[in-house]
């Protein structure tokens, strides 16, 4: 059945990007997950702010509440706030924890329920793949920030540079 299909992909996916993340920020030195590029670029910190902010907003509540949340403080989420790796750690799995709930709780007949986000109207399939994209643009800014911070001590998280065709010979190609 395609519905199964899909929420068995949609949660691949996701435990993919947040794998993708957590490799990042394991190589990032605690004392650089504060660092911007410039004033006007965010912190490895402030993206996991707004990441796990987004998701506690969207996903409390999923199925009776409209997405964007009165508690929810998004533009506080983008402020300078020093984190240590622990606070960040915290905020990160309690962001995964409430979506992962959700996710893990789907049936094939809710895809097509409708939720709100900011009073606009989505099925719950929609709301998922919005999450999706939006999740995996943040996810590359932490991946790209911690290349940035680990410079030469950066480990490739998927193919490194120049082994493409040892890795396909590996595969077989």
């Amino acid at each position: 059945m395609i519905d199964n299909d899909y929420i068995g992909s949609v949660k691949f996916q996701f435990n993919q990007y947040k794998k993708l993340a957590e490799k990042a920020m394991e190589q990032v030195p605690d004392e650089k997950i504060n660092w911007q590029f410039n004033p006007e670029t965010n912190s490895i910190a402030t993206i996991v702010k707004h990441l796990s902010g987004n998701m506690l907003s969207r996903f409390t509540d999923f199925f009776t509440s409209d997405g964007e949340k009165e508690w929810r403080d998004r533009d506080g989420e983008f402020e300078n706030e020093l984190l240590t790796r622990a606070e960040l750690l915290a905020r990160w799995n309690k962001g995964w924890d409430c979506f992962s709930e959700v996710l893990n709780t789907l049936r094939p007949d809710d895809l097509s329920k409708t939720i709100l986000i900011r009073n606009e109207k989505h099925t719950a399939m929609e709301a998922i793949n919005r999450q999706l994209t939006h999740y995996a643009y943040h996810i590359g800014q932490i991946i790209f920030i911690a290349k940035m911070v680990c410079d030469n001590n950066w480990k490739s998280l998927t193919i490194p540079r120049g082994e493409s065709k040892a890795f396909n010979t590996k595969m077989g190609l």
